[in-house]
């Protein structure tokens, strides 16, 4: 059987290597920790389980729902009114996505031909190289470096790349790392991508995960970016839907058609109950996410704190649902990673994985209870891991 060249562009993800990693050392430990994958582990709220259930009673739920339903598509338009004082279009300038990924991983393929060059953040999510790779274009790595408040130096990217340039990913609340974009960032971008003639993709996914009130900026909500691009979100995070795979794409209009086009020969829509539940929690669940916004930061607190306390000082993010944390002098990343496993049974994805400036980082997911991680924290503890590095420092 001969297998398709583009496959050459994907291996075993990291995940799958921790995991078996993991199993040829379960006889370590007891008890494991895993803080590696994202995803979320509280239940989306009781009016969501109940309306799905209620809604797949109907006899007539089960037909295909083709481009989405109305009242869905208005309900994303509702959001980005009363949220980010975004006027939308819901017939023109909304379209549904089966989750986040159906669309970041397909977007390339109707905007960037063979060879085009298509700006990633580096670190970042993986399936923006893969969308990159099924579009046969190449990936530019623009580096989110500490010192820059880990946002993209627009101005760092040679002219060249950016007159060849189709596309550019943005992730702010980010994965992996939880930075927070300014309005003043955004106006840089709306600019660049005018003048290179880029489409821009905000990946929003993680736009009600914030704290401390600093409450992050829409991409669309600044002057000029529907000109420009358009903004992805998925009700995975914030809604705690992950296995319902619903989301949008929202913003300019021409974007958003094609792509409709496009998704109009891949997939038949979006089992209908879950597209009336997800409209319903889009207007009715700014209460729901105000109760995960406190329960999110209540474990990043104790997670952070436990950390400091033990010797590790980690940054403290500001959203999202990950800590990014620049480990030990004398590690790489996956060795650091390996160590904590050896050692003290606790999981964490190594920076490495989402790009060569993800090195000297690891993330680790606010995914379990407040309890598990101030245990995972005694563990480590409990290691003598950090001891030793404080040891040998003096």
């Amino acid at each position: 059987m001969k297998k398709a060249k583009r496959m050459n562009a994907f291996s075993s993800s990291i995940f799958a290597e921790l995991s078996a990693y993991c199993q040829k050392r379960r006889h370590l430990h007891d008890e494991w920790i895993d803080l590696s994958v994202g995803s979320p582990d509280l239940p989306p709220a009781p009016f969501v389980r109940e309306a799905i259930a209620r809604y797949a009673e109907e006899p007539n739920a089960y037909g295909y729902t083709l481009k989405g339903i109305r009242e869905f598509h208005e309900a994303v338009a509702d959001y980005y009114r009363t949220t980010h004082g975004v006027v939308l279009n819901p017939e023109t300038e909304v379209t549904y996505v089966i989750g986040s990924q159906d669309g970041l991983v397909h977007l390339p393929m109707v905007f960037a031909d063979p060879g085009d060059v298509i700006l990633v953040p580096d670190p970042g999510y993986p399936a923006y190289a893969t969308g990159v790779a099924m579009a046969e274009a190449e990936p530019y790595f623009m580096p989110l470096k500490e010192e820059n408040g880990f946002l993209p130096d627009l101005r760092a990217i040679p002219e060249e790349i950016a007159k060849r340039a189709a596309i550019m990913f943005l992730n702010f609340p980010g994965n992996p790392v939880p930075a927070l974009a300014t309005e003043s960032f955004y106006r840089e971008v709306v600019e660049f991508a005018k003048r290179y003639d880029v489409l821009v993709v905000s990946d929003f996914a993680y736009g009600e995960l914030y704290y401390d009130g600093n409450k992050p900026v829409s991409f669309l909500s600044v002057p000029g970016a529907k000109d420009v691009g358009v903004e992805m979100n998925s009700l995975s995070k914030s809604y705690n839907m992950a296995g319902c795979r619903i989301g949008y794409l929202c913003g300019n209009a021409d974007v958003i058609r094609e792509f409709a086009a496009f998704k109009s020969n891949l997939d038949y829509g979006i089992f209908w109950p879950i597209q009336k539940a997800a409209a319903e929690v889009l207007r009715y669940g700014g209460d729901f996410c105000a109760e995960s916004r406190a329960i999110y930061q209540s474990r990043r607190n104790a997670l952070v704190s436990g950390l400091a306390d033990i010797g590790w000082t980690v940054d403290c993010p500001p959203a999202g649902m990950f800590v990014w944390a620049k480990i030990p002098v004398g590690f790489t990343s996956l060795s650091f990673t390996k160590e904590l496993i050896d050692r003290a049974g606790v999981v964490v994805t190594p920076g490495h994985a989402f790009g060569p400036s993800g090195e000297g980082y690891v993330r680790i997911a606010l995914v379990q209870p407040e309890d598990t991680l101030r245990r995972a924290v005694e563990k480590l503890r409990a290691s003598g891991l950090f001891e030793r590095l404080a040891a040998d420092q003096r």
